[in-house]
């Protein structure tokens, strides 16, 4: 003898009592929990999904749960770009170089000993021309009757009848901001080994300028002449720049050259590749250097 079927239960909430409207399940079993006309608990998933599909209490969830390498979903910043020392700064570096010659470095007993002798005959100079290294480097500025005449009005025992020569160089197209400067004097020196190693000290103790390569000497093949050539670092604000540069001396004409592009802005001082200056350097001087009185004035 079968049993009558139990009577139908209305479904009820999890507090108690019926559920409002509930229809049945058309399909048998038990009718799916439904929960108040807010949803589910905030934070809490509903029966049948993992938890972590769901962001945290009170989190948003275009965003994630804290700030990680970018913050709050923004890409993340690198450091600041490098900025390269100013035309400005070097060329006020390599000009004071020349400023400091005659004196620096070698006592007073060789200034008056280097001052009893005959001075040399005046048979050179040195000019300023619209371009160098063949093209290269195209002039922006003379600076030979400005900042030139600084070093026309320093006192120095071992040079007579000084002259400036000075000008700020660009590169040909100036898109990669290569800066070379030109900073020498001519006349009548009577120790122009001296005076060669006097400039490249007077760069190296410019305020904010740090010798890391000391100098070296070169004899560029072809040229008949000494350069030697360090490399410093100088500090402009916040950024530093390496400055590398090369100078000669001869009985006439002394001249520091220092370039600095792109590259050897931020470069490690120790891979700057003097030997490649010192011939860019010596080249410099043969386009520079004239006559006086003859071709080329």
């Amino acid at each position: 003898m079968s049993m009558p079927p139990p009577p139908h239960q209305p479904p009820s909430t999890p507090y108690g009592g019926p559920v409002p409207n509930q229809p049945p399940n058309p399909y048998g079993g038990p009718v799916p929990q439904q929960h108040g006309p807010y949803g589910p608990p905030q934070g809490f998933p509903p029966p049948g999904h993992p938890p972590q599909a769901y962001p945290r209490h009170g989190v948003p969830p275009q965003y994630p749960a804290g700030p990680g390498p970018g913050g709050w979903g923004q890409p993340p910043m690198g450091p600041p770009p490098k900025k390269k020392l100013s035309a400005g700064a070097i060329v006020a570096i390599v000009v004071g170089s020349l400023v400091l010659v005659g004196g620096i470095g070698y006592g007073v007993k060789a200034v008056l000993d280097s001052a009893t002798g005959p001075f040399p005959a005046a048979t050179h100079k040195l000019v300023v021309p619209q371009t160098l290294l063949g093209g290269e480097f195209t002039l922006v500025s003379d600076l030979s009757d400005t900042q030139g005449k600084e070093i026309e009005d320093t006192p120095d025992f071992t040079v007579k009848d000084a002259t400036a020569a000075v000008g700020q160089y660009s590169g040909e197209d100036g898109s990669d901001g290569s800066v070379l400067v030109l900073s020498g004097l001519y006349g009548q020196i009577k120790s122009p080994g001296s005076t060669r190693s006097s400039i490249l000290r007077g760069a190296a103790t410019d305020k904010g300028s740090k010798l890391v390569v000391k100098p070296r000497d070169f004899t560029p093949a072809g040229y008949g002449v000494t350069v030697s050539c360090q490399v410093t670092t100088s500090r402009d604000g916040l950024s530093t720049t390496t400055l590398p540069m090369c100078a000669w001396g001869d009985e006439n004409t002394a001249a520091v050259v220092a370039l600095v592009g792109a590259g050897e802005a931020t470069a490690d001082p120790q891979d700057i590749d003097l030997a490649d200056l010192a011939e860019k350097t010596a080249k410099i001087r043969a386009e520079i250097r004239k006559p006086i009185g003859g071709a080329g004035n």
